[in-house]
């Protein structure tokens, strides 16, 4: 079973036994910790997902240490405006083993398998026929496009020759 949830402003994707690098938690080594934002709890085909949230449904686990990351540098620059700022950054994390995850109640995200057979054979006829008659009336209207740019063109053709005969006798 593996679950979904958010804490620190992100998602995460854990099962039991699992161990995550969370944003820093204010917790002890050693305590437990409940998380309460599920947002999806799965299990082979049967899935749940919450609209946001799946109620009633918690994933736990133990802090195993609190720590900071590697460093990282941070430069700030801006050419030809003597701008250079230099720095560095060490982001703090939880380091917590998935004990267990608890499913609740929830809107399943897809339905059974025999009940979207049944729907598809319902709907697979008039959507046969709704696709012929598109594409009858696609044939028509693009017909009756092709014979008014036919129209147009002969018309458009005709002006520019009496055009150029016109500017032809004024030149003389």
């Amino acid at each position: 079973m593996y679950a979904v949830f958010r804490t620190g402003g992100k998602q995460y994707r854990a099962a039991k036994g699992d161990v995550l690098r969370l944003e820093k938690i204010e917790a002890d080594e050693g305590a437990t910790v409940e998380f309460d934002e599920v947002l999806l709890v799965g299990e082979g085909k049967d899935v749940k997902v919450g609209s946001p949230l799946l109620a009633g449904s918690t994933v736990s686990g133990k802090v195993l240490r609190q720590g900071k990351s590697r460093k990282v540098s941070v430069v700030k620059f801006k050419r030809r405006q003597n701008y250079l700022r230099q720095g560095s950054h060490r982001q703090f994390f939880t380091e917590v083993e998935i004990t267990g995850i608890k499913g609740g109640s929830g809107k399943a995200a897809a339905p059974k398998a025999e009940a979207k057979a049944d729907a598809d054979k319902t709907e697979a006829k008039p959507a046969a026929k709704k696709k012929a008659a598109k594409k009858k009336t696609a044939k028509k209207t693009v017909a009756k496009k092709a014979a008014a740019k036919k129209k147009t063109t002969k018309k458009a053709a005709a002006k520019k020759t009496a055009a150029k005969k016109t500017t032809k006798k004024k030149t003389s």
